[in-house]
């Protein structure tokens, strides 16, 4: 029988930050060979928690037990070294070394190929079921292999803890499953604690073993998972009931689409190896959803549109002219990306929120068009920051000190002050909570009632349903169907991309 054991106690711990009460007197209890989840909207606390547990943090009152022994850790190394692994929600690998090199970073030398860590590496693989080339570059890979990265490090290093900041925000559905099983078979299999940090409430339900919901800095609810639904979960997260979700089509038709002005058009866009040949019409005012599976080709068409590929095939044409293939022709001509990996792509993390927000369109705060003006980039942030709801303390902050759904609207707000008509938005939920998903999908409502054409790429289909007027559903790089919101469904929609046959004749 697995011997659950308390591992890890937190008893009364706060957090402050000069005036800023962080937390406030947090106790949280975690066990070996199960599954905690933590959940919370995006400032309840939970980034806070999980660095001081991991020992980035020192708590400015309470204590933490380890093993039944209080300890105190001036910093991650010694959190690692006492058995504390946690992996990130912004996946910390070096791009420049392999993947091996990666798994196994914290080992003591300089030597990580050898053949001894090559059989370890091997052994993880068939602990987690999922195979990665050790030899490949972490640089190379997509954002969902790089998380399968930062997995296998946390194994590598033999941690008695791991902590899962977010580790399926972006994967789609079968990798998520590879990830469900590693859990299950390190805490059943191997008595491991996982102290499981997630938004997606279903996940939650489907693979906790008990909950903890922090709201405003304090522990509002501490339950058996198998005592909760995800209604009652919601409503300890955001303090009140939930109201289902309106979409914005109200059940557009196609045709009722068709009466809309034409802004953009695909004409066989495609890459070769990636994307097969996809022709379609988008109009002012529409949301196009885009469904499918990792790999199916969903950011591929995202960044042939963009004219970030420099292997495309095809004509992207905007008001009637034919684009030159290159992101800088795509941002004059008035698209915008907001990618998938919002820090490594979309941001520029070290600089401020003011600076990220006015970098499209520095001419617009810049004397005679050229010398940027700070006070006019700061009016600008502070713009941003009311305009779409950003919890920050002024336009100072870093974005990389912004929890998930702030740092994503600044990714957004950068491009409202640019003549943008077209958006493309990849995963733009991905890795933030409850609420901050409702103030994204709004805004998507409000640019398209601007007059703005928005495609949206999100494995989240019931959001796809909720905010678009029609969905295109992709799988192995190429358009497998088109529906409209008004006559599909969720589950249609995953039978389709999934390859079911049912689906296959559906189509």
């Amino acid at each position: 029988m697995t011997d659950r054991s308390l591992l890890m106690r937190l008893e009364n711990v706060t957090k402050k930050f000069g005036g800023l009460i962080a937390l406030r007197g947090v106790d949280l209890q975690i066990t070996s060979g199960r599954v905690h989840g933590l959940l919370g909207a995006n400032g309840a606390g939970k980034s806070t928690l999980i660095k001081i547990i991991s020992g980035a943090y020192a708590a400015t009152s309470g204590q933490i037990y380890w093993r039944g022994g209080a300890v105190s850790w001036s910093s991650p190394r010694d959190a690692n070294d006492s058995g504390v692994a946690t992996i990130h929600q912004h996946i910390p690998l070096v791009s420049t070394l392999s993947v091996l090199e990666n798994v196994f970073l914290a080992a003591p030398g300089f030597w990580r190929q050898s053949l001894e860590m090559r059989e370890r590496f091997d052994v993880i693989c068939e602990r987690v079921g999922y195979s990665l080339n050790p030899d490949a570059l972490v640089g190379d890979l997509r954002i969902g292999a790089r998380q399968m990265v930062a997995i296998f490090q946390a194994l590598g290093s033999g941690a008695d803890l791991i902590v899962m900041d977010e580790p399926t925000a972006s994967l789609a559905t079968e990798e998520r499953e590879l990830v469900y099983r590693a859990v299950r078979r390190l805490t059943q299999g191997e008595n491991k604690a996982i102290l499981f940090v997630s938004h997606f409430l279903d996940e939650i339900i489907a693979l906790t073993d008990e909950v903890t919901v922090l709201r405003d800095g304090q522990a509002v609810l501490r339950a058996e998972t198998k005592d909760l639904d995800e209604s009652k979960i919601a409503e300890a997260i955001v303090g009140r009931r939930l109201a289902a979700m309106e979409t914005t089509s109200q059940g557009r038709s196609l045709e009722q689409l068709k009466v809309l002005p034409e802004l953009l058009e695909l004409r066989e866009l495609g890459s070769p190896g990636k994307l097969q040949p996809i022709s379609l019409k988008l109009r002012a005012g529409e949301v196009l959803g885009i469904a499918g599976l990792l790999g199916s080709g969903r950011s591929e068409l995202l960044h042939a549109i963009f004219g970030a590929d420099a292997d495309a095939t095809g004509d992207v044409v905007l008001r009637g002219k034919t684009l030159r293939r290159s992101t800088s022709a795509a941002v004059k001509a008035g698209i915008a990306l907001v990618p998938e990996d919002r820090m490594r792509q979309g941001l520029v993390p070290g600089f401020e929120i003011w600076r990220n927000t006015t970098l499209p369109a520095l001419k617009g705060v810049s004397a005679a068009g050229v010398i940027p003006i700070e006070l006019k980039e700061r009016e600008r942030a502070l713009d941003a920051i009311q305009r779409l709801s950003i919890k920050a303390q002024s336009p100072d902050v870093p974005v990389m000190e912004l929890s998930g759904g702030n740092a994503q609207k600044v990714t957004i707000a950068k491009w409202l002050y640019s003549n943008v008509d077209v958006f493309l938005l990849d995963e733009p939920t991905a890795g933030i909570d409850v609420g901050a998903k409702a103030d994204i999908l709004m805004l998507v409502r409000k640019l398209a009632s601007e007059g703005k054409a928005v495609i949206v790429v999100s494995s989240e289909f019931e959001e796809l349903i909720a905010a678009c007027d029609r969905i295109l559903v992709m799988r192995d790089g190429r358009c497998i169907a088109e529906r409209s919101v008004a006559s599909t469904s969720e589950h249609e929609l995953i039978l389709l991309a999934s390859g079911h046959t049912v689906a296959q004749t559906a189509a």
